[in-house]
């Protein structure tokens, strides 16, 4: 390895050392890879609306039961990750994707919604813990002031495997325009994608392995134990940071049954869907990098940074549900399910499917921005891993416990146009308590450097992070 001497530091500097093993950036594109294998197919499957079936009654209650369990799990998720370490949490966490693609593989021949229920539920705990880990690795690993640079890059790597998810049913189904349940490849397909993000978690090194190019440590506990992970994720439900979060957390997730059943599954046919989630997907990627830049790049001062994120999300956000809102006044709940609303085919529709598909797209630019905005205020309000993982294990439960409750009010048959209003106002809420909580509790770096505590572990010098792993 070539190194060149630093004329302000005195510490070596050292090139291409972002791409060790044990850097936060590669750590950061694998935990995106298994992500991209296993969620990201996840989403592709529930994209296409009612997980690919034509009755939603089965998908909706498997993800009721699939959000109930994430609830509980993604809150206890994070004592958890601290406890097990990355490698056993998200190998048993990914497990259950597997499982959840299957159970659809046998709905498709036998009909029964017990296993795909079943499967929903064991989903809803691994997911919980994939979710925590997550989390933790990609708010605390990166250096303080590339956090939404970092996210960013996790977001797309992560959606790309719903852009490539989205592209299996369309092409297996490309020739099967009145088709209304997926074939049996395109859920083996998923499982396969699934199970090679299972291997992949086990290449993720544990936190206190993970060594910044500054020499700093992501972590200094290597691991923790169950009494103060129980002590510390109680504590969280009186945290006034997290009550901020909380009504975005809630609607972060609520907002996916409506676009997947009622938008995307009532305006469009089987192939079609396939299509719209390769674009919604793509347009989290795009949405992902927008919001990253303007959160790492666009003020000197990160509480500027966080206030501006904030503000384009909001206005952006306001005129995508304006939009959503004219659409809905084109059809209801009763033509979907009476087969009266004209289904879209993007052959055969000419200019009448233009509208709902660049809603569609604009629904998937909104969710990565929106997301990633909270997942960086979460990031600023610490930087140590342990901390972190409670902090997003919170965010994933409450995020869960509202997406239970959105399926089945999709499951009640609720108004289509009443999901829309309840959606854009938990969206509107958030903004300004998040504003708020920025305002609050967000630190500039060079303060952040000035009140950080010595650790017990010495940091280490730039050619030592290089032969540590």
């Amino acid at each position: 390895m070539v190194e060149k001497s630093d004329q302000e530091t005195g510490s070596p500097a050292t090139t291409n050392s972002h791409f060790r093993f044990n850097s936060p950036l590669i750590q950061v594109a694998l935990i995106g890879l298994v992500c991209f294998c296993c969620p990201g197919m996840f989403n592709a499957l529930s994209g296409m609306g009612g997980g690919g079936q034509v009755d939603h009654t089965a998908a909706n209650n498997a993800n009721t039961a699939l959000y109930t369990t994430f609830a509980v799990f993604g809150i206890l998720g994070g004592g958890i990750y601290n406890i097990l370490g990355p490698r056993l949490t998200l190998f048993s966490g990914c497990s259950t994707y597997i499982l959840y693609a299957g159970s659809f593989l046998y709905y498709n021949h036998y009909h029964h919604q017990a296993f795909a229920i079943s499967a929903g539920a064991l989903l809803g705990v691994g997911a919980g813990l994939l979710w925590a880990g997550q989390g933790a690795i990609m708010t605390s690993y990166p250096p303080t002031d590339r956090k939404g640079t970092y996210i960013s890059m996790f977001w797309s790597i992560f959606n790309m495997g719903g852009v490539i998810g989205g592209l299996i049913p369309f092409g297996m189904n490309y020739n099967r325009q009145t088709a209304v349940t997926v074939n049996d490849g395109t859920y083996i397909g998923f499982m396969v994608f699934m199970t090679i993000g299972t291997l992949v978690s086990l290449t993720i090194l544990h936190p206190s392995k993970v060594i910044r190019n500054d020499g700093s440590r992501c972590t200094n506990v290597k691991y923790s134990n169950v009494v103060t992970e129980s002590v510390e994720i109680a504590k969280l439900f009186t945290n006034w940071k997290m009550l901020l979060i909380a009504p975005a957390a809630w609607g972060s997730n609520f907002f996916y049954t409506y676009q997947f059943n009622n938008v995307n599954g009532a305006l469009f046919n089987l192939r079609t869907r396939g299509l719209n989630n390769v674009f919604y997907w793509g347009a989290q990627m795009f949405g992902s990098v927008i919001i990253g830049q303007i959160m790492d790049f666009s003020f000197k001062s990160r509480r500027a940074r966080g206030l501006a994120g904030i503000s384009v999300v909001a206005v952006l956000g306001t005129g995508i549900w304006i939009g959503g809102l004219f659409n809905q006044r084109g059809y209801n709940h009763g033509e979907v399910v009476n087969k009266t609303v004209r289904i879209l085919d993007f052959k055969n529709s000419g200019s009448d499917f233009a509208g709902p598909f660049v809603l569609y797209f604009s629904y998937g630019l909104l969710d990565a921005m929106f997301q990633s905005m909270v997942y960086w205020v979460i990031g600023a309000l610490a930087d140590d891993s342990v901390i972190l993982s409670r902090y997003v294990g919170f965010y994933k439960g409450i995020q869960s416990a509202g997406a239970a409750v959105a399926w089945q009010i999709d499951t009640h048959n609720v108004p289509y146009m009443t999901q829309l209003i309840v959606n854009w106002v938990l969206t509107t809420i958030s903004y300004p308590l998040l504003a708020l909580l920025v305002l609050k509790a967000v630190k500039d770096e060079d303060k952040v450097a000035e009140e950080t505590p010595s650790s017990g572990l010495p940091e280490l010098s730039k050619d030592e992070v290089i032969n540590s792993t």
